[in-house]
C-alpha cells in the first residue's frame, strides 16, 4: 500500500514539474526576440492611451503638489526666516494671516475646478450631438485642458498639505513661509489659467478648429504609413520569387483570438513568427476592421520541405529551422502580434482619421444641422489629405525576414549565401478605397445640395493635380460620373442640373487632358459666359 502511495506522489510531482517547465517555455518564448522587436512600438501605445485618458495629466499633478507640499515645508525648516522676509514678494504674516490664505486658496481652486469640469462636460455634449461620439476623444485628448484641470486639483492638494503644517505654537519653526508663498504664486496662476481655459474653449468649438485638429491627425497618420520619396522598394518586392509561388503552398486559415476592432499590428513580431515556422502569413483585414472570434483574418502558407531556402543545414542561427504546421504557441505568438479592441481608435489609422472628417461632413448635412459650409470647408480637408497620399510612396503590403550577419569569419559565406526572404503580407488599402469612404459617403448624403456637389467636383480636379498615374485618374473620373449621376437624379430643379453638369462636362475635360498639371482650372457657367461675352461686346 505504501509502494501504491509512493509512486502514485511521484506521478504527480512528475507531472507537476513537466507542466511547470511546459508553462515555462512557453512563458520564455512569448518574451523572446518576437516581442523585444516590438517593444518600442507597444511602448509608445501604452504612453498614447495614457495621454489619451482624462485622469493621467490631472493625476500626476496632484501627485505633484503632494510632493511638493513637504519638500518645501522641509527647505522652509531649514531656511532663515530672515532670509525670506528679504524677498520683496515673499508671505511674512503670522500663522492666522497663512491658515486662512491657505483655506481661501484650496476653497476658490476646488471651486473653479468644478466650474471647468461642468464647462467641459457642456462642450462634450455639445460636441457629440453637432460634430458626432467619435470626435469626444479630440476634446478628452485635448493636452491644454488637462493641464488647466490639473494645476487647479494639484494646487487644492498641495495647498490642504501646507495648510496642514501651520502650527500656532510651533516656536521652533513657526509659519512655513516659503510653501506659503508658493501657494500665493500657484493661486495667481491659476487665476490666469482660467481665462486661458475660457477662451480656449471657445475656440475649440468651432467647427474649422475642430475639423483642422482632425486634419492634423489624418496627414500624421499620413506621414506614418507614406514614404514621401518614391524609392524602388516595390520594383525589388515584385521580383521576389515567393510573391508568385506562397498562394500554392499548404494554407491553414487564421482566425481572430477574440473579437474587436483590430488597432495595431506589429509587424516585426510577425516576421519573426513567420521565420520561426517557415512560412508567410498574409493578413487579409484592414486596419481598423472589426472581426468576431470567428473570423479569418488571414492564411499561413507553409513552406515546402525542399524549398530552396530550406535545402541547405542549419547550421548558423541566421537560419531559419525547417518548416512546421502552426501550433497552439503559433497561435498565442499570433495574438500577441495584433492588438484587438472593443471600440476602434485613431493610432495609426488613416481610414479612422479621415472618417472623423467625413462624420463632421455628413452630419452638418443633416435636416437637424443644415450647415452646408461646413461639409464644404470637411471636403476641402479631405482633398489636401487624398492629394498628399496620392503623391507618396505608398506602404508596401510585403514584409521581409533579412538575417542578420554573423560576426564569426568561419559562417560569413554561408549566412551572406541566404537573400532576405518574404514573412508576411498585409493587406493595403488603395486610393480609391480612401476616396469612396471619404468623398464618396459625403456625395451620397448630399445628392440633392448643389452646393456640395459643385464642391465634390472642385475637389477632385484638385486631386488630378497630385495624381502619379493612370489609375488613379481612372478613380478621379468613376467618382464624378457618380456625382453627375446623383445630380442628375435628385437636383429639384433643372437649372441646376445644368450647372452641375456643365461643371461635371468640364471637369472631365480637365481630368483627360495630358497637360492639366500645368493649367489651371475653373469652372465658369454658361450665364456667367454670356455675361462676359455681352460685356466685350459692348466693350467694343
Amino acid at each position: 500500500m505504501s509502494d501504491h502511495t509512493n509512486n502514485k506522489h511521484k506521478n504527480l510531482l512528475h507531472r507537476f514539474i513537466t507542466i511547470s517547465l511546459h508553462s515555462v517555455k512557453h512563458f520564455t518564448s512569448l518574451l523572446s526576440k518576437q516581442n523585444l522587436t516590438s517593444l518600442p512600438d507597444r511602448l509608445k501605445n501604452i504612453w498614447e492611451r495614457l495621454l489619451g485618458t482624462y485622469w493621467f495629466i490631472p493625476t500626476s499633478f496632484v501627485l505633484l503638489g503632494i510632493l511638493l507640499a513637504p519638500l518645501l515645508i522641509s527647505i522652509d525648516q531649514r531656511l532663515d526666516r530672515e532670509t525670506v522676509r528679504d524677498i520683496s514678494f515673499a508671505f511674512t504674516g503670522d500663522d492666522d494671516a497663512a491658515r486662512a490664505i491657505m483655506t481661501s486658496i484650496a476653497g476658490a481652486v476646488l471651486g473653479v475646478a468644478g466650474t471647468t469640469f461642468s464647462i467641459t462636460i457642456a462642450v462634450l455634449s455639445m460636441a457629440s450631438s453637432q460634430f458626432g461620439p467619435r470626435l469626444l476623444r479630440n476634446f478628452l485628448t485635448d493636452t491644454s485642458n488637462q493641464l488647466v484641470l490639473g494645476a487647479f486639483i494639484g494646487t487644492f492638494s498641495y495647498s490642504l498639505l501646507v495648510l496642514k503644517s501651520i502650527h500656532k505654537f510651533d516656536v521652533s519653526f513657526g509659519v512655513p513661509q516659503l510653501a506659503v508663498t508658493f501657494a500665493i504664486v500657484m493661486a495667481i496662476i491659476c487665476a490666469l489659467l482660467l481665462v486661458y481655459f475660457i477662451q480656449h474653449m471657445v475656440h475649440a468649438i468651432q467647427a474649422s478648429h475642430v475639423i483642422q485638429g482632425a486634419s492634423d491627425d489624418a496627414i500624421a497618420n499620413i506621414d506614418y504609413w507614406y514614404s514621401e520619396t518614391c524609392d524602388i522598394e516595390h520594383q525589388r518586392d515584385a521580383a521576389d520569387k515567393d510573391i508568385d509561388d506562397y498562394l500554392s503552398w499548404a494554407a491553414a486559415p487564421i482566425y481572430a483570438p477574440t473579437s474587436g476592432y483590430l488597432q495595431q499590428i506589429y509587424i516585426d513580431a510577425l516576421i519573426i513568427l513567420a521565420k520561426d515556422y517557415g512560412g508567410i502569413i498574409r493578413l487579409q483585414t484592414n486596419l481598423g476592421s472589426f472581426v468576431t472570434d470567428k473570423n479569418i483574418m488571414g492564411y499561413f502558407y507553409q513552406r515546402p520541405a525542399r524549398d530552396d531556402s530550406y535545402l541547405q543545414k542549419t547550421k548558423t542561427s541566421n537560419l531559419a529551422i525547417m518548416p512546421r504546421a502552426p501550433d497552439a504557441l503559433f497561435w498565442q505568438r499570433f495574438a500577441t502580434g495584433i492588438e484587438l479592441e472593443q471600440r476602434p481608435s485613431h493610432n495609426n489609422d488613416i481610414g479612422y482619421s479621415l472618417g472623423q472628417i467625413t462624420e463632421i461632413a455628413i452630419r452638418a448635412l443633416s435636416p437637424g444641422i443644415n450647415d452646408p459650409k461646413t461639409a464644404v470647408n470637411c471636403i476641402q480637408s479631405l482633398s489636401s489629405c487624398l492629394s498628399l497620399m496620392m503623391r507618396r510612396q505608398p506602404p508596401s503590403p510585403y514584409h521581409f525576414y533579412h538575417p542578420a550577419r554573423n560576426k564569426d569569419i568561419n559562417e560569413v559565406t554561408v549566412s551572406q549565401s541566404r537573400a532576405s526572404t518574404l514573412a508576411v503580407v498585409t493587406k493595403t488599402p488603395k486610393i480609391s478605397d480612401f476616396i469612396d469612404t471619404s468623398l464618396g459617403e459625403i456625395r451620397r448624403y448630399a445628392t440633392a445640395d448643389l452646393m456640395v456637389l459643385k464642391a465634390l467636383c472642385q475637389a477632385l480636379t484638385d486631386l488630378n493635380y497630385a495624381r502619379v498615374n493612370s489609375a488613379q485618374r481612372q478613380s478621379l473620373l468613376h467618382e464624378l460620373k457618380l456625382i453627375e449621376a446623383a445630380g442628375q437624379q435628385n437636383l429639384a430643379y433643372d437649372e441646376l442640373t445644368t450647372d452641375l453638369l456643365d461643371m461635371c462636362w468640364q471637369a472631365r475635360q480637365f481630368i483627360q487632358s495630358e497637360d492639366a498639371q500645368h493649367q489651371y482650372f475653373t469652372y465658369t457657367s454658361t450665364f456667367d459666359r454670356h455675361i462676359s461675352k455681352a460685356l466685350e461686346s459692348q466693350s467694343r
